[in-house]
Order: structure tokens, then C-alpha cells, then sequence
């Protein structure tokens, strides 16, 4: 079993900053690919960013594409998303979420192939 706990949301302007944190219980075979998803209102949860534990391969959506940042801690057993350049479009519910490696072989951050997720975290950005 997973759990999984998101941090570091908050209410920032526009051009601000945040770095969201993922502590995990456990690193096992269903770890071995972390993500992590957004849902704002109105719209469908998106898959923001997925990091491959293996060499530490990373996946962005182009929406955030150089602009954030994923990586991991495993002394920490952490999952960081660095958030830059925020603008009201990034205000949502952010979640992490973990699955075995396989998770991370698709080409695109899907929320399909993920079975844990932590209960997110509040990030509101206001112009």
C-alpha cells in the first residue's frame, strides 16, 4: 500500500512561484513512476508532470514546459514540483499520484494508468 501526501499550495500572484511536495511512504514497484495532476474548475484533471525513477526521466505537458520542474528526494522519499512563472490558468487542485514503471512508458501523463493518489493541494493564482 501507497500513501501519498501533498504540501506547499497556496495562494500566490501572477509571475509567483511554489514548490509542491510529495512525501511517500514507501518507495516500491509501485513507486517507480511519479506524477503529478492538476484539475481546475471547469476543466478535465491533466497530467502536469511524471518523473521515471529509474535514471530519473522526466515527461512535461506543454503547458508547463519550461516552466515547471519535477524531481525527487529518495533519502527524503519526496516528489518536488518547482512551479515558475505562475499565471491565473495554473490555479487548480494539484495531485500526486504513483504506479509502476510502465506508468512512465506512455507518451503522454495519463491518469489512467495511476493507482495512488494523494488528496491534493490548493494552488490559486491571481492576477
Amino acid at each position: 500500500h501507497v500513501q501519498l501526501v501533498e504540501s506547499g499550495g497556496g495562494s500566490v500572484q501572477t509571475g509567483g512561484s511554489l514548490r509542491l511536495s510529495c512525501v511517500v511512504s514507501d518507495y516500491n514497484e509501485n513507486t517507480e513512476c511519479m506524477a503529478w495532476f492538476r484539475r481546475a474548475p471547469g476543466k478535465e484533471r491533466e497530467g502536469v508532470a511524471r518523473i521515471y525513477s529509474g535514471g530519473a526521466a522526466t515527461h512535461y505537458a506543454d503547458s508547463v514546459k519550461d516552466r515547471f520542474s519535477i524531481s525527487q528526494d529518495n533519502a527524503k522519499k519526496t516528489v518536488y514540483l518547482q512551479m515558475n512563472s505562475l499565471n491565473p490558468d495554473d490555479t487548480a487542485m494539484y495531485y500526486c499520484a504513483s504506479d509502476r514503471a510502465r506508468a512512465c512508458l506512455r507518451g503522454s501523463i495519463s491518469n489512467t494508468e495511476f493507482g495512488y493518489w494523494g488528496q491534493g493541494t490548493q494552488v490559486t493564482v491571481s492576477s
